[in-house]
């Protein structure tokens, strides 16, 4: 478990593993880390101006302030990290309220709009709601010519080819694997939810490779993917090792972007274009609600060009309304 040295924030960081998965945990951590580096006070000390003040300096753009992301044009933190951010420690006062260590969250729920004797308030940090980026075809074959291992393949195919997530490939044990069925166990899925999937058989070739000729004998007897070489040889591979892995396979392949969530998004956007019901994308992707999944069916944009083109050819074979004869 992460450790802070602060005798409240660890006391909090336990309790929160008590009832949370590690890597919210990990997060947690984090973001009350980057918190109280800008306020520099006592947590029974902070106050609502310096949740404020924390805000205005994320949004502070770095570097020279030039540098902003396509996806949304911003030029400091992103709204999501913010937002993630003031989530964690309001967590973290509201604990310490229960505990009658302090009287109040410092953590405004949102703004008065300005309306007189409206009830209604805006957020404090306003989430965009972008599209995430999908790799094209050709793109994707050109990542995948740029892996150098079978155990690398393996890993980016499980996230293009069944849409998984970068923590439920590494979560990934040998008794989750079912290549007779052409299947695989999710055991450690988002918000521990558990579920049964199919895959590519090209994922089950990868992984046959890998397991017969890259993986040491001597490896972790539980996940199905380790370190290859140097002092951690045969442990499990981290969420670092992966997203380096990543990285360079991007850079050989000369792509603008590649990510692994962006392979997943990949995938579930080709399987809805390709005709699969929303309800079984849910199923695939493990959303818990379907509004989550809701979003395949902007980025599925030739299915979306298709229901359009059907609905005005309908329309158009239609007699106009208040048409003389």
């Amino acid at each position: 478990m992460p450790c802070l040295g602060h005798p409240v924030l660890d006391r909090y960081l336990t309790f929160v593993a008590s009832r949370a998965r590690p890597n919210t945990v990990l997060a947690a951590a984090s973001d009350l880390k980057a918190f109280f580096a800008v306020v520099g006070k006592e947590p029974a000390e902070v106050g609502v101006g310096d949740v404020l003040d924390f805000i205005a300096e994320q949004r502070r753009p770095r570097g020279d302030g030039r540098v902003v992301r396509l996806a949304d044009g911003e030029a400091g933190l992103s709204s999501r990290t913010i937002k993630r951010r003031l989530s964690s420690v309001s967590g973290l006062f509201g604990w310490l309220m229960l505990l009658g260590e302090v009287s109040a969250n410092p953590v405004p729920r949102g703004l008065s709009t300005r309306r007189a004797g409206s009830r209604s308030a805006v957020p404090l940090v306003r989430t965009p709601r972008t599209l995430p980026r999908v790799l094209e075809p050709a793109e994707a074959d050109r990542l995948l010519a740029a892996l150098r291992r079978w155990r690398d393949r393996a890993m980016v195919e499980a996230m293009l080819l069944g849409g998984l997530r970068r923590c439920e490939v590494l979560g990934l044990r040998l008794e989750d694997l079912r290549p007779a069925e052409g299947r695989v166990f999710i055991a450690e899925g988002k918000g521990g939810h558990q579920r049964l999937i199919p895959i590519s058989k090209r994922f089950f070739r990868s992984l046959s490779r890998y397991l017969s000729s890259e993986r040491p004998d001597d490896a972790d007897p539980v996940f199905v993917f380790v370190v290859l070489k140097g002092q951690h040889r045969g442990r499990p591979l981290t969420a670092d090792g992966l997203d380096e892995i990543v990285r360079g396979a991007r850079s050989r392949a000369g792509l603008a972007h590649a990510t692994c969530h962006e392979l997943r998004h990949t995938c579930l956007t080709r399987l809805r274009e390709a005709g699969m019901a929303l309800e079984a994308v849910q199923a695939q992707a493990g959303h818990r609600s379907i509004e989550s999944t809701r979003i395949y069916l902007h980025l599925a944009s030739d299915w979306l060009a298709g229901e359009y083109h059907r609905a005005t050819d309908t329309l158009d074979a239609a007699p106009a309304a208040g048409s003389t004869r």
